[in-house]
């Protein structure tokens, strides 16, 4: 049986980023780039997938920690001779002082474990078995050569994958995996490191000593990074955990941020709600560039929007601006992995993503709101390379929503069942032509003509979909035009004044999102059919939406108490998936999920203070 999926905590070197079970085993690895095959995939194949593992002769987890405000995982290990601890992290450099800087990272991912020996004695062994290519590759252990000396231990495919072992003891071969027994006392430690592409000599982590030297390397890193967040308030703690989280889901040699670390982790158990959220979608990532400015993280707000404008570069910004991206090239088609069964038997196992071919205009407000918030902590002066033709970037994206107010599209869920007019869409339309106004408002280069234009089909839109979503006898706006299905999506729209909060329409929806979709503090994104096998879980996103609707009607005692409580409903590490089992508490869906760790971020800013409300979703 798989293991819980709240059970996996998160390294990574903003290349990409691996999951570690609470019990000390790498199950989920995706090299060298978030997007790429996995290499280890026991999270999917509990049976057969690969993994990196550390075993201490009846040894037992005696808790988990990240090491201060870091990526560093701290695992603590208790047997009945000894007690040891496990420090697993993903080296990474400090970045050069202009923001015009390289990645962060090493130029060669790898992955380092250092175990030590805190009292009495502990014996076991770490294991290496790769199954790269999401399992349909093998991997051949061998001795010698790769760039690793006469000595060194390297796995090989006949497609030139090289993963290079490095150790402070011994390694064995034991068929296809690697083997490094150990016997420590009190004082005593170990490394083991893995590295990606041992052919081209990356610079060695050799001996326990330089292994230590990498691990404060990247612990001072990620003290330097956390230190520059510009938040203290009482959720200090979440907040940092949740950009922390965010910060390892860039890509930072092109600036992406994917939606989150895994695919195919399920949102319905049963069911086939299973997709894969490797890639960058343009709300996702938006609005993770609206969580990093809220916080003063100016340099990976303007990374993404660098990414985006090379990203556009042969499309256009503003003329088919695409729904989403892989970090490089196009994303795949969608394809099921039949040879792998699924977290804990719940497939499919899908790779590529099919909504890149649909139609979402909601994106152009996404993308106009987090522009609006950058160029406002920038003071409408970006760096070079960021939207370097802010005034046609604006303009071409605004004239865009206007020519899509009145197509249907597949809305935020990305539905499979057909286009409609959703009010979400329309709402996020408005909200692109109300953010393009503000900008023309603040910078030169937009004709006062388009602004006007652009104010006036605003005003125009919001008319049309607040009479035609408005349903009298549900008291509620509805998900589309025509529709009686009630979508907590209308949430969002609050939460951009696309819908006046203390309007009594507006109210009288958020009683019946509570009424009809809420179980407590957790909320379901609609109750319908969609054409999808098996009862999805709640949408976490969505409960810390309806916080900030309460907040904004003036509830904000009611609105902070909801907040305490969702919090205290990630797993020991402060990590979310993206939705909720209301019955068990347990987590569903891909993990982590950029969308619920921007949501906490950007709610905590929200209740520390209520007087600028918008631009946060």
């Amino acid at each position: 049986m798989s293991r819980p999926i709240a059970d996996y905590a998160i390294i990574g070197d903003t290349h990409s980023t691996a999951l570690v079970a609470s019990h000390g085993s790498i199950d989920w690895l995706c090299w060298p780039h978030h997007d790429c095959p996995a290499v280890f995939t026991r999270l999917l194949d509990d049976a057969h997938g690969g993994a990196f593992t550390v075993d201490i002769d009846n040894g037992t987890p005696d808790g988990r920690n990240y090491v201060d405000e870091s990526n560093i995982l701290e695992t603590r290990f208790r047997s009945p001779s000894g007690r040891a601890a496990l420090h697993d992290f993903m080296p990474v450099h400090p970045p050069a002082t202009t923001q015009d800087a390289g990645p962060d990272g090493e130029a060669h991912s790898r992955i380092v474990r250092i175990l030590s020996c805190g009292e009495g004695e502990v014996r076991g062994r770490i294991r290496i078995r790769p199954t790269p290519d999401y399992g349909r590759a093998a991997a051949r252990l061998t001795r010698g050569g790769a760039g690793g000396g006469p000595d060194g231990w390297h796995f090989r495919t006949d497609a030139g994958l090289v993963l290079r072992i490095a150790s402070s003891e011994p390694v064995e071969a034991v068929g296809d995996t690697a083997c490094v027994p150990f016997h420590l006392r009190e004082g005593e430690a170990l490394f083991v490191a893995l590295t990606h592409d041992g052919d081209s000599e990356p610079p060695d982590i050799g001996s326990l000593a330089e292994a230590r030297r990498s691990l404060e390397r990247t612990g001072a890193y990620w003290h330097d990074w956390s230190q520059g967040i510009r938040y203290t308030g009482r959720w200090r703690a979440e907040v940092v955990r949740s950009a922390l989280v965010l910060k390892l889901l860039t890509h930072s040699p092109t600036g992406a941020i994917v939606a989150a670390a895994t695919t195919s982790l399920p949102e319905a158990v049963p069911g086939n709600r299973n997709y894969d959220y490797r890639y960058s979608w343009v709300r996702d990532a938006s609005f993770t560039v609206t969580a990093f400015c809220n916080l003063g993280l100016s340099r990976e707000s303007a990374e993404y929007l660098r990414f985006l404008q090379r990203a556009q570069e042969h499309e256009g910004i503003g003329h088919d601006l695409r729904l989403l991206h892989a970090i490089h090239g196009e994303i795949p088609d969608e394809e099921t992995l039949a040879h792998l069964p699924g977290w804990n038997g719940v497939g499919p196992v899908r790779i590529g993503n099919a909504a890149s071919d649909q139609q979402q205009h909601d994106i152009y407000g996404e993308l106009l709101v987090a522009l609006h918030c950058y160029l406002d902590k920038v003071d409408y002066a970006p760096p070079p390379g960021v939207c370097d033709d802010v005034p046609g970037v604006v303009t071409a994206l605004a004239e865009r929503a206007m020519r899509h107010r009145d197509d249907p599209d597949h809305g935020i869920w990305e539905m499979r069942t057909g286009r409609q007019q959703m009010q979400h869409t329309k709402a996020l339309l408005w909200v692109a032509l109300d953010r393009a106004a503000r900008i023309a408002d603040r910078i030169d280069g937009i004709a006062p003509e388009d602004a006007a234009r652009w104010r006036a089909e605003a005003d125009s839109l919001r008319e049309e979909y607040t009479g035609r979503t408005w349903n009298a006898e549900r008291g509620a706006y509805m998900q589309a035009y025509g529709s009686d299905v009630l979508d907590a999506a209308v949430l969002r729209t609050v939460l951009f004044d696309a819908l006046d909060p203390a309007d009594p329409r507006t109210l009288s929806t958020l009683d019946a999102v509570e009424r009809e979709l809420g179980d407590g503090d957790l909320v379901y994104r609609y109750r319908t059919d969609d054409g999808l096998e098996g009862e999805e879980a709640t949408f976490t996103a969505c409960a810390f939406w309806r916080v900030g609707c309460l907040a904004l009607a003036g509830k904000v005692e009611e609105a902070t108490a909801a907040f305490d409580r969702l919090l205290a409903r990630g797993n020991d590490l402060g990590l979310f998936a993206e939705e909720i089992d209301a019955a068990t508490g347990e987590q569903r869906g891909n993990l982590p999920q950029a969308f619920t760790h921007m949501a906490i971020i950007n709610h905590a800013v929200r209740l520390g203070s209520m007087t600028d409300s918008q631009d946060q979703g």
